[in-house]
């Protein structure tokens, strides 16, 4: 018996680009003790190979979706065979993307469901290791992720998810594998950027200067969202109706990371249409590329998320904060679905003319009384956002996502 134990050392969130690093230990506890003497062969227990793989699995609804008909190939036939599409076909869905296709008894994705989007190359670990009881040998697998793969998502009818597969076989023994979960975010535009232009190559070099550290994936990435989020200036939106003005909305920015909150402010002190109460939603929307489709699809689908609302009758000013949450997924687009972010407005209005108060008696004050019935029509209106990742190390502090995974062979 040898457990096999894989650990993610930096937590199971990574931005596109980075380097995952993986930890596997192979144990082989020390056994009871026993009256009969053994062999010396039976104190020893021997692993033929040892494999570690990610790869990213695509799972659709067959009945919304038609995955491209160039890469419909199970994950197996990926893994183990060579009659299937040519690497120049599965590059067309994505041409970036280094597509491994072996022909090697080493399937990672068996048994998995859907269609495989990418995988790296396997890394072997080590060939014919021994353990004695009580003896442990660790093994680091590092790779890194690539930036145009498509991040991991879980929709109404198409699911991304990312994988660290590792098998390994005992000798006579069939083949086991360990999957690993991660999480990918990813954020355009990173390949190729730079925080600053790099003119150090024409500067007069000196050994007695000291050279700069090239920037690191997250670094470039972190600086990026930095630039892309920071606020810049308010936007003021008039809201009216066919009747006339219903309150005057600002935003200071169309840009936020996960974790941000929404704020706004509502100005309702220049409304010719009294508004009675509104409420704003956060939503994502789904839409099927084209190609994808099984059915027209004439409108993407909808997911709302964190919801705020209000009764604003008589108040002429008042404000929005909205969290986004940290499990949803930022904008995103792939040759299957695209992914984008709005809020949703809905403002319940009133054609009658401004309240007045009703007083009602009361030994401490004045008590306004609203009245019991209203003629009200309602009006919805969306305003497109978007939403891009954070840092994965504030996420993992939130999340306590298990980075750990364990199998007994």
């Amino acid at each position: 018996m040898i457990e096999v134990t894989a650990k993610l050392v930096r937590g199971p969130l990574y931005l596109a680009g980075e380097t995952v690093e993986c930890r596997v230990t192979f144990h082989y506890p020390v056994l009871p003790s026993h009256p009969k003497s053994q062999s010396n062969s039976d104190a020893f227990e021997n692993l033929a190979w040892a494999s570690a793989q990610i790869h990213c699995q695509c799972l659709v609804n067959e009945s919304k979706v038609k995955y491209p008909e160039c890469a419909a190939v199970t994950a197996e036939e990926i893994s183990t065979s060579n009659t299937i599409p040519s690497i120049s076909d599965i590059k067309l869905l994505n041409p970036n993307i280094d597509c491994f296709l072996p022909d090697t008894s080493f399937a990672p994705c068996r048994g998995d469901r859907g269609h495989v989007v990418f995988s790296t190359k396997p890394a072997i670990l080590f060939c014919d290791l021994r353990l004695t009881p009580g003896e442990s040998k660790t093994f680091i697998f590092k790779e890194k992720l690539p930036n145009e793969a498509p991040p991991s998502y879980r929709g109404l009818a198409v699911k991304y998810s990312y994988k660290i597969t590792i098998g390994t076989q005992r000798v006579n023994s069939p083949i086991k594998l360990l999957r690993v979960p991660l999480r990918v975010l990813v954020v355009n535009g990173v390949a190729g950027a730079s925080l600053c232009p790099d003119n150090d190559d024409l500067a007069p070099s000196s050994p007695f200067i000291e050279s700069k550290p090239k920037e690191s994936p997250l670094e470039i990435a972190m600086q990026l969202l930095q630039n892309i989020t920071a606020r810049r200036y308010p936007y003021y939106f008039n809201i009216t109706n066919s009747k006339g003005n219903v309150v005057r909305f600002c935003i200071f920015k169309l840009s936020y990371k996960l974790g941000e909150d929404i704020v706004g402010t509502f100005d309702f002190s220049e409304a010719t249409i009294p508004c009675v109460q509104f409420s704003v939603t956060l939503q994502s929307e789904e839409e099927i590329g084209p190609d994808c489709q099984k059915l027209p699809q004439k409108t993407p689908s909808v997911v709302s998320y964190n919801k705020c609302h209000e009764f604003c009758i008589g108040l002429k000013y008042t404000q929005l904060v909205l969290p986004i949450p940290l499990h949803v997924t930022p904008d995103f687009n792939s040759n299957v679905v695209s992914l984008k972010w709005r809020l949703h407005f809905e403002f319940v209005t009133t054609s009658q003319p401004p309240i007045s108060e009703t007083l009602s008696d009361d030994s401490d004050g004045t008590v306004w009384q609203g009245p019991s019935a209203l003629d009200i029509e309602t009006m919805v209106w969306d305003l497109p956002i978007k939403i891009y990742p954070t840092m994965p190390a504030n996420i993992s502090q939130v999340f306590q996502s298990q980075s750990k995974s364990s199998i007994v062979i």
